[in-house]
């Protein structure tokens, strides 16, 4: 492959991991807006790694008005064994749930090692004829440890019966973390198709130094 094709392949992978990362760090995966209660209705957001709470206050204004007054989030980790029951009646759950927040970390880091094999693969042409194959193999692990975490979230999400998950919606999170894995399944058939392209000669892939065979002498 060309110097070129790593350079997009790179920047390609950077927005990848950006939205990993945003995904892993929001805290709104699923969105519980509450129900009011006395003119007050408690917020509760559930992210991959903490759970954020806010209330919602209606009050009167001189005129007779009512407006909404709100107050700061407050976040802790999430799943914790003593406020969530996990060492009792919901320990599958925050086994999977876990196990979902370890995944999308495990898919951050085969992106990060995927920009290190670009930074050393483009550095001589012999090992850019080769590291295209590693750069997939990577972003692949990127993209499917990303899928595993928004799977096990999806499952949690509809089948899970939990109380707290009772009124809960998919937030911004969730929809950023299905983009991720999109994207990076993308960026790993462009590669593959534009790696294949470049053994087989073509100059548009490979450049003007494409390897072509050498004829037999007579």
């Amino acid at each position: 492959m060309r110097k070129t094709s790593y350079v997009v392949t790179f920047f390609l992978v950077v927005i990848s991991l950006t939205l990993n990362i945003l995904a892993i760090t929001r805290s709104d995966w699923l969105i519980d807006n509450g129900r009011e209660l006395i003119y007050n209705r408690t917020v509760v957001r559930y992210g991959l790694l903490q759970r954020c709470e806010r209330r919602v206050m209606r009050i009167p204004d001189a005129s007779g008005d009512w407006h909404n007054v709100y107050t700061d989030f407050e976040c802790r980790d999430f799943p914790k064994s003593v406020s969530d029951h996990c060492d009792e009646e919901n320990r599958l759950f925050c086994a999977e749930w876990t196990s979902a927040g370890y995944s999308a970390q495990l898919g951050v880091g085969y992106g990060v090692l995927a920009l290190l094999a670009l930074l050393v693969g483009v550095s001589t042409h012999s090992r850019r004829r080769r590291v295209w194959k590693a750069v997939a193999g990577l972003v692949t692990l990127n993209a499917l440890f990303s899928m595993i975490a928004f799977i096990i979230v999806t499952d949690l999400f509809r089948t899970s019966g939990l109380p707290d998950f009772t009124y809960t919606q998919l937030g911004p999170a969730w929809f950023v973390s299905l983009l991720s894995w999109l994207f990076s399944f993308l960026v790993v058939f462009g590669v593959i198709w534009t790696g294949k392209a470049a053994d087989k000669g073509h100059k548009w892939a490979a450049g003007n130094r494409a390897y072509s065979r050498i004829a037999d002498r007579p």
